[in-house]
């Protein structure tokens, strides 16, 4: 029995280091693209495609702040599931839920939103991306309200809907590439299909951990 534990300590820390190698490899992506816009230009990666748009000054704006915006969102966000860091540095793990918290509530989200009106895809993609940045924001601000009031079972789950929702600006990625790699649709069905799949799965897997969660929760309660 107590080997049996041992194998499970070393497969869990195994996966740990697994998952954090692959979203570190993630970030490091999302940077890449990021850097493509330090000089505010107009005319490259995405902003290509959406020449109708860029002319405006708000479009600009807004998707700036949106790009620059997700790369303190994703690398704040993760540290906050970090039980080392909770435990050990309590005000490392507050600073930087703070800075989570501010850049999706005032810039993030709400950024998301005005360029989610502009989507590709038509209607139902524009819908799908200012869901996102609603329930994103409520999320957001729910970990925040919960937090304040010290209630931190609830704050761990607005949390975990949160970031799975800020992770979108990966999956969505990761699921375009495979869709085109394996169906090579066409451009907007592409837009259409990620638009919604980028996110929904994975509030949907966020909902799952938080219940299994809650049921440890009881398990040791009882």
């Amino acid at each position: 029995m107590h080997q049996s534990g041992k194998i499970r300590s070393g497969l869990l820390l195994s996966f740990k280091i697994l998952t954090l190698c692959i979203y570190a490899w993630f970030c490091w992506l999302m940077v890449k693209i990021t850097w493509q816009y330090r000089y505010f230009e107009s005319d490259v990666a995405f902003l290509r495609i959406k020449q109708e748009y860029v002319g405006m000054l708000h479009y600009r704006i807004v998707f700036f702040v949106h790009v620059f915006s997700a790369i303190f969102v994703l690398l704040a966000g993760f540290t906050q599931f970090s039980k080392s860091l909770r435990t050990k540095y309590p005000s490392v793990h507050r600073k930087l839920g703070k800075i989570y918290v501010y850049v999706t509530l005032f810039l993030a989200a709400p950024s998301g939103f005005a360029i989610g009106v502009y989507a590709n895809g038509g209607i139902g993609s524009r819908i799908a991306f200012c869901m996102l940045a609603v329930l994103w924001w409520y999320f957001t601000f729910m970990a925040m309200r919960t937090a304040i009031k010290k209630k931190f079972l609830l704050h761990r789950d607005f949390m975990i809907r949160s970031f799975s929702l800020a992770l979108s600006a990966i999956t969505l990625r990761a699921w375009k590439f495979a869709i085109v790699y394996y169906f090579q649709p066409k451009p907007m069905d592409v837009y259409r299909i990620v638009a919604w799949l980028g996110w929904v799965l994975n509030l949907l897997i966020a909902e799952l951990i938080i219940i299994n969660l809650h049921k440890k929760y009881k398990n040791q309660k009882t």
